[in-house]
């Protein structure tokens, strides 16, 4: 029997297939925040508490994806919205965290930051792997794509950190590291909004016109 509810019902295989992944993602970023979190805490590291609020961050995005799959275009828009708005706190989250680090400075636990940026690493790779099939789908799916992206480079620059505060005996490639990833939050925030704002516009022009 046809959905009477074609706006929110997903019926099609692809949507189906799109709920698999998200649950999936969804599951890992949130299992791998509190490890994370817990881990950043004990290795004092603030590269690794923005890894971990990423991972939150992006919980959160794939909780509001699977509300948009089988949505319209205008809905899927407002979510990818929230989701750049998501993506821009865990930005100022990192950056007030920095700045505590800054002026009360602590060396943190390079062995601690390198083996659970490696743990990160292994679970995004999957991440990325599952959502790639989708990113060409829809802005839904590309917005949490770009978000898993993100998490690679992240994991990817905290081990690079902790090899760095190895070396030198001290914490600003911690510190330089979580600077390099708050712009990359930031730079991504303004990409996810762009395209949001530009699709709700887009559906507002069609709307004006009548055809919609």
């Amino acid at each position: 029997m046809p959905c009477a509810c074609a706006d929110s019902c997903a019926t099609t295989p692809r949507e189906r297939r799109q709920r698999v992944t998200l649950w999936w993602v969804l599951m890992i970023n949130a299992v791998m925040f509190a490890v994370v979190a817990t881990a950043a805490l004990q290795a004092r590291s603030s590269a690794l508490l923005a890894d971990s609020l990423d991972n939150l961050g992006d919980a959160l995005t794939y909780a509001l994806s699977l509300y948009a799959v089988g949505r319209g275009a205008r809905a899927k828009a407002w979510v990818a919205l929230f989701k750049g708005g998501l993506i821009l706190t865990a930005a100022l989250a990192v950056a007030l965290q920095l700045g505590w680090r800054l002026i009360e400075p602590v060396e943190p636990l390079f062995e601690w930051m390198g083996a659970f940026s490696l743990l990160a690493l292994a679970a995004n790779g999957v991440c990325f792997w599952l959502l790639s099939r989708h990113r060409h789908e829809d802005l839904n799916m590309s917005s949490v794509w770009e978000c898993s992206r993100n998490d690679i480079a992240a994991n990817l620059a905290v081990l690079l950190a902790a090899g760095g505060v190895w070396a030198t005996g001290s914490a600003w490639p911690d510190w330089l590291v979580a600077a390099g990833l708050l712009v990359l939050l930031a730079r991504s925030s303004v990409r996810v909004i762009g395209a949001a704002l530009t699709q709700l516009r887009l559906r507002a022009d069609v709307g004006l016109d009548g055809t919609v």
